[in-house]
């Protein structure tokens, strides 16, 4: 098999980390089994309203897998998995439209437990990992101006690193995320030589596009397909660029060397989540298990929905609110026009746009 690919900040990352695993592939169709993919089940505010990474615990229909020689037992989701209210997930759905094994990172017992879960689902996949990130943070110094959410990443690094199992870090997309910048980011690849997915490495995460509100994974996947200029996204103007299209390897000790809260995590080796998360406030200043609650509300959808707006209408109200960008997210378009996530593929529909952005010119 070709190891375990580990999605590093959970949400939308595991639609980016599967066109990641076909391009590294060594069969340019895709791997001849569906690819192992980890994530935390980690989710943005409109998708999940509780305020940390949810565990087996907040769900039924989870498969459970008996771990093997040293890692402990890991689950997979499937489309019948469903999230136990009040949270709120998108991983069933992914489960669903993504050709691969979706397996569930835990957090919550610790990072020692994670580590554990992570050599366990390695092994099952070959006993290498890939660690995927989507926009680079995972890079971060911690003192970025844009950084927002380096916790995940970080917890990540570390649980990878204490597995004692080799593990290859990929950044896709320098700088999709927002958080740091490309030009930053590339500096801190110099020594790292790309690689530029063919752009149909794209076609089995399409189905998974169509709908989620994923933004970097969406950015990376429509820069593939040879967009480029300005995009606005719910918090940033995002430019595309010659660079966005690519995937970086770089050693894990590489990454690590570069990312502060990692390596305080691999020294302190933190009990328990919450002392993980306050590591990481310690040194970012950001808390590590409440920065992604504060992004912009979204507003109540208009009676109706969608069959209220016609195309001409809302794509004059998009360009209107867009900053002069030439692109939008389809989830900056649905809370611009006061939609939820999940009316994305209707929005879709009344746009008619099957790509993974709305060019506004």
């Amino acid at each position: 098999m070709s190891g375990l690919y580990v999605a590093a900040g959970g949400g939308g990352d595991p639609v980016g980390t599967l066109v990641a695993a076909r391009a590294l592939a060594a069969d340019p169709a895709g791997p001849a089994d569906p690819p192992l993919i980890a994530t935390y089940a980690w989710e943005r505010p409109e998708v999940d309203p509780t305020s940390s990474p949810l565990g087996a615990a907040d769900f039924d229909g989870l498969v459970q897998e008996a771990g093997s020689g040293r890692g402990d037992g890991f689950a997979a989701f499937t489309p019948a998995t469903r999230a136990r209210p009040p949270a709120g997930s998108t991983m069933p759905a992914l489960a669903r439209d993504l050709p691969a094994r979706l397996l569930l990172l835990d957090p919550g017992r610790g990072l020692a437990a994670l580590a554990r879960q992570i050599a366990s689902m390695a092994e099952a996949a070959g006993g290498r990992i890939h660690v995927v990130d989507i926009g680079g943070d995972v890079l971060t110094h911690g003192d970025e101006p844009g950084l927002c959410s380096p916790f995940g990443d970080a917890l990540t690094l570390a649980a990878c690193h204490l597995t004692g199992l080799p593990t290859t870090v990929h950044v896709a997309g320098p700088g999709l995320d927002g958080e740091i910048g490309e030009g930053v980011l590339l500096e801190r690849l110099a020594a790292s030589p790309p690689l530029v997915p063919d752009r149909d490495a794209t076609t089995a995460a399409a189905r998974a596009l169509a709908w989620h509100p994923s933004e970097a994974s969406a950015l990376w996947a429509a820069a593939l397909h040879g967009v480029r200029g300005t995009v606005r996204t719910v918090n940033h103007v995002i430019a595309l660029t010659d660079a966005s299209p690519r995937l970086y390897p770089l050693p894990l000790q590489e990454a690590i060397a570069h990312n502060p809260v990692a390596r305080a995590l691999v020294e302190e080796r933190p009990a328990t989540l919450a002392a993980a998360a306050d590591v990481s406030h310690r040194l970012t200043g950001i808390p590590g298990l409440e920065s992604e609650r504060a992004g912009t509300p979204r507003r109540e959808p208009p009676a109706g929905g969608t069959a209220l707006l016609d195309r001409d209408g809302a794509v004059r109200t998009l360009r209107a609110a867009a900053d002069g960008a030439e692109h939008v997210t389809l989830r900056y378009a649905a809370r611009t026009l006061g939609l939820t996530w999940s009316d994305i593929p209707a929005l879709r529909a009344l746009l008619t746009t099957d790509t993974p952005l709305l060019r506004l010119g």
